[in-house]
């Protein structure tokens, strides 16, 4: 959202209108996003998944994919991204929607919200987070 258009007429684009918000509805785009990475995939194209800081819409699209055409389970798709790109680190509302993407195509999960002193995390971060004492417990 925060983007301008491109304007390269040589390239097919799709642009997701999805702010990086907790209570955005990306889940709406995960398959046709995952369909169009596919198809371009059978024709031997490249696909580049980006947003602004390439964090968390990209990073949950590019799970999504992985869960549905790679049958990767959502844990290690996102250790697969991960991997490749450390800063990754979808929102929780992203988490949450990968969640129950995860039921849907599997009938399973493989990822948890927990709590933490940071509100509900998924269990990926449990260990990153653990100790963390929130700024705002100062004042």
């Amino acid at each position: 959202m925060e983007l301008p258009n491109a304007n390269w007429p040589e390239i097919d684009y799709v642009k997701v209108p999805v702010a990086d918000l907790p209570h955005a509805p990306l889940a709406l785009y995960f398959d046709s996003v995952a369909d169009r990475i596919h198809q371009t995939g059978k024709r031997n194209g490249r696909t580049l998944v980006h947003c602004v800081a390439g964090v968390s819409r990209s990073a949950s699209l590019c799970i999504a994919y992985l869960m549905k055409y790679h049958r990767l389970s959502l844990l290690d798709a996102h250790q697969w991204v991960r991997s490749r790109r450390p800063v990754v680190r979808p929102n929780a509302g992203f988490w949450r929607q990968l969640i129950a993407y995860e039921q849907q195509l599997f009938g399973k999960n493989t990822v948890r919200m927990v709590p933490s002193p940071l509100g509900p995390l998924p269990d990926v971060y449990e260990s990153e987070t653990r100790g963390l004492v929130p700024l705002w417990s100062y004042r």
